[in-house]
């Protein structure tokens, strides 16, 4: 098989599964489903993944290994701060838009990885996590950015990852445009500021 070939029918299926485990979920579509989206024979879709978990594994690591390897790369690169928050926020928010699908079935569907391959995708995560953990720490450790805490970098995680919400084909919004909106407010808290005193601790009364 011309390997130039392989690689497009194996990107053409990963698409094709990620849309339609995205549409009618992924238990209820079967290798039949697959065949006839792709027009692709069993034995062609079993020559590229030897399951349909192993085909779910794929479609919900492949965005979070090229995340982890931008972010990392990012973080190697000595810049300011703010520039490498806003750089690495672009790149999420255009995954998220490329990739939605595949977003979408990890979401959804993450729950259907079992085994090896789950405690593979849940690393994933972690490593994923840590990247935005460390560009906000380099920030603290350069006093540009407060100190951050877990709360705060599970918030950036969310505020991105349900980003799609914002993201629509005709949009007047490019994902670039929205990661610039949600750092102008991170930048807001992660400057720092004086905090205010809570109302319901002992110290406020």
């Amino acid at each position: 098989m011309n390997t130039a070939a392989g690689r497009d029918n194996r990107a053409y299926l990963l698409a094709v599964a990620a849309r339609l485990f995205a549409q009618q979920g992924y238990h209820a579509t079967g290798m039949a489903d697959l065949e006839r989206a792709t027009g692709l024979g069993r034995s062609s879709l079993y020559h590229y993944f030897r399951n349909k978990e192993e085909l779910l594994f794929e479609i919900t690591t492949r965005y979070l290994r090229a995340l982890v390897v931008e972010g990392r790369a990012l973080l190697d690169v000595p810049m300011a701060p703010e520039t490498r928050l806003r750089r690495f926020s672009r790149v999420v928010m255009r995954s998220v838009a490329d990739d939605r699908d595949e977003l979408t079935v990890c979401f959804r569907e993450m729950h259907a990885v079992t085994g090896d391959n789950r405690r593979t995708l849940l690393a994933l995560h972690r490593d994923y996590e840590r990247v935005w953990a460390r560009i906000l720490s380099a920030g603290a450790a350069a006093d540009v950015f407060r100190d951050v805490d877990t709360l705060t970098v599970k918030a950036v995680l969310g505020m991105h990852h349900y980003g799609y919400l914002w993201l629509r084909p005709d949009g007047a919004q490019t994902p670039e445009a929205i990661a610039d909106a949600f750092c102008d407010m991170l930048l807001d808290g992660l400057r720092g500021w004086d905090e205010p005193s809570n109302p319901s601790s002992p110290a406020a009364g």
